[in-house]
């Protein structure tokens, strides 16, 4: 098996039948598609497939610990880490793979995502650290994008017409050599408490919805594996298509995990000294997000 396939869903109705009738590819593969507990009619629709393995949980157990349990079940020599909010244009999975066949040092390797009007998304970043998302915190980040010092987390500067090493891609579509994911494994502290906890972890389930990706990304990079963004990939990508349906939820939750994201990987030795200008910070701006969100969302129909 040359590639296996790991879709998340979680209220994708909307979404779903599109993201699994695009894919396409050269070679042998699967699709394992994890349910979280869906309350619409996602789960109605992917049973006209018969060709992939569904994983239906009876609890929504987070981004994160379904997408160990799709790794756990794969069989390919990679695995595409795929969002259900996405579309495969024609032979970008065969390009992505055929780049990791050339370059054996590559570990990952991401595509260029597209909006559905074509244009492209801000997908690449770097490692977040302290500094850089007190810059974004305080608007310094805002004021000047494409600074390399104030704009250094979301990299507003990046060149998304040439391939490139990159430390960050998002994770709405990345293909990673399966012995990469096989070699990261977890200490016990980044394990989330219950049963999946016995079972090997790729991802961090202390990230269940937010950063995992990144934590990834940077244990990757920390094991000497490096990642690499190719244009001539495309894939289509609504963005937050099961986000937006929680969305004050998500803003909360994005802050607490960017607060465990910095904690855990800072090895200055000072963290705790950073975070007592950063956490009061990053719960006056989540507060204040979702205030703003809470004033511009439409009033229910009726009133």
């Amino acid at each position: 098996m040359k590639l296996s396939i790991v879709v998340v869903a979680w209220n994708s109705a909307a979404d779903i039948e599109a993201c699994i009738d695009s894919i396409n590819f050269g070679s042998e593969f699967e699709v394992i598609v994890v349910d979280n507990a869906s309350s619409d009619a996602t789960r109605d629709k992917l049973g006209q497939y018969h060709h992939l393995k569904l994983v239906a949980n009876g609890s929504n157990s987070g981004y994160a610990r379904a997408n160990n349990q799709g790794i756990r079940l794969a069989t390919g020599e990679y695995v595409l880490l795929l969002n259900p909010d996405t579309r495969i244009e024609l032979g970008a999975l065969d390009t992505l793979a055929n780049y990791l066949d050339e370059h054996p040092a590559i570990g990952a390797v991401a595509p260029r995502l597209v909006s559905p009007d074509g244009t492209t998304q801000f997908s690449i970043r770097s490692f977040p650290t302290a500094a850089s998302i007190l810059w974004e915190l305080v608007g310094l980040a805002r004021l000047f994008p494409r600074s390399r010092v104030f704009g250094r987390w979301k990299m507003k500067y990046f060149d998304y017409d040439r391939p490139a090493e990159v430390e960050q891609p998002m994770a709405s579509c990345l293909m990673i050599r399966k012995t990469v994911l096989d070699s990261l494994v977890p200490t016990p502290s980044s394990l989330a408490p219950g049963p999946s906890s016995l079972d090997p972890c790729v991802m961090d389930e202390q990230f269940p919805i937010f950063f995992n990706d990144v934590d990834l990304s940077k244990r990757m990079a920390d094991a000497g594996w490096k990642t690499a963004y190719i244009p001539d990939a495309r894939v289509v990508h609504r963005h937050g298509g099961s986000t937006k349906q929680v969305r004050a939820k998500m803003i909360r939750e994005s802050h607490r995990s960017t607060f465990h994201y910095l904690k855990k990987h800072d090895r200055s030795g000072l963290f705790w000294l950073k975070a007592i200008v950063l956490l009061p910070l990053l719960e006056i701006t989540s507060l204040l997000r979702v205030i703003a969100y809470r004033l511009r969302r439409p009033a229910p129909a009726g009133n």
